[in-house]
């Protein structure tokens, strides 16, 4: 039996035929972020340095959030805690006023187009360019190179991926994570060049405006689940306890006069960043209401604040992860929304490479 060979023109008609998953003009900019599920609980500086912002992007943008759990798996992990921080992390997004019905919220692994995706981009992807990548560096230079997954290596093209799929206007992100963002557009436009217009090319939405944590105990330092001590955390399921407690004790200086000066007084400026994050106060108007007072003022006040406030979060939080089905229902319906853009640009992508289009019967791209 002899088979009809592809022309040129069969390949063109392909690409013409296949589904623009590029937001519509006149709709709402499409933005895309997510947190890897690599601790029992969000902390504070996840919550008021991306969570808080995702919560205010969803009633502006056509905002997808995403759980990286293919990201996660970089670096060795327990699969039943893996699977336990997924939902917990998941739990904590919603608590924390992500709203299902008004962006897409699902689990990156839920939905395959990202890595398949990742496979297009890495061979579009230069070696010496994948080597570049800084996290990459840092990370086999502290544990040593031979200790280095593949998956380590390409976790940026993969990222690019990530972005690359939903076709996003913008990224929100922090500086730290501007050279992944670059990498995506790269990407992008190299993609668009070699086989015509596909992707679109992202924007970073650099967050200037977000509050940035630092570490109770070592105020020089971003609050961090990689911390040396758990005194420096204030996590968001912590017992209201352990979170007073901990701001109680933290780091100030031999001074008394507060006020905000991020290079002298780091430990005094980090609490006023978390007042002001909390309660919508500017931090001047914090420091004057502080005029005259000593540091166990602002800090007995400061945990009696953080405490009410992450109160009905865990609470919440705490009653999605009692219901663990009815969590993974709506993560589900998640993942059918996000699949319904990321297989329209995988089929995009898939035709203008040359992939034949699937013609079985189950499930099509």
């Amino acid at each position: 039996m002899t088979l009809p060979s592809t022309t040129e023109a069969d390949a063109a008609t392909l690409m013409q035929n296949a589904p623009d998953s590029r937001p519509a003009p006149g709709t709402k900019q499409r933005v895309l972020s997510g947190m890897q599920p690599s601790a029992d609980s969000l902390h504070l500086g996840n919550y008021l340095g991306a969570l808080v912002n995702w919560v205010r992007m969803q009633e502006e943008y056509d905002a997808v959030f995403f759980i990286p759990d293919l990201h996660a798996i970089t670096v060795p992990q327990d699969p039943a805690e893996l699977a336990h921080r997924t939902r917990v992390t998941a739990a904590q997004y919603i608590a924390g006023g992500v709203d299902v019905d008004k962006c897409t919220l699902f689990v990156q692994s839920q939905v395959p187009e990202h890595a398949q995706l990742a496979w297009v981009l890495n061979c579009i992807t230069g070696f010496g360019e994948a080597s570049r990548m800084t996290q990459f560096k840092d990370k086999s230079l502290r544990h040593g190179s031979d200790q280095a997954s593949v998956g380590l290596f390409t976790y940026p093209i993969l990222q690019a991926a990530d972005i690359l799929l939903y076709q996003p206007q913008g990224v929100p992100v922090g500086e730290d994570q501007r050279q992944h963002v670059e990498l995506s557009r790269d990407l992008a436009i190299r993609f668009n060049s070699r086989f015509g217009e596909t992707f679109t090319v992202p924007e970073p939405f650099i967050q200037k405006e977000s509050a940035k944590i630092y570490d109770l105990q070592n105020p020089v330092g971003k609050m961090s689940k990689s911390a040396e001590s758990p005194n420096g955390l204030i996590n968001l399921l912590d017992d209201p306890k352990i979170t007073a407690k901990r701001i109680k004790s933290a780091v100030t200086d031999a001074e008394t006069e507060i006020r905000f000066d991020r290079e002298n007084k780091p430990g005094v400026s980090n609490l006023l960043t978390i007042y002001s994050g909390i309660s919508g106060l500017p931090v001047e108007k914090i420091v004057a209401d502080y005029e005259g007072k000593m540091y166990g003022h602002l800090k007995v006040d400061l945990a009696e604040l953080v405490t009410e406030h992450l109160a009905p979060i865990r609470e919440r939080a705490h009653e999605f992860l009692a219901d663990p089905a009815e969590l993974d229902k709506l993560l589900a319906h998640g993942a059918d929304k996000a699949r319904e853009i990321a297989s329209a640009t995988l089929r995009d992508v898939y035709a203008r490479v040359g992939f034949l289009p699937y013609a079985g019967t189950q499930g099509s791209l």
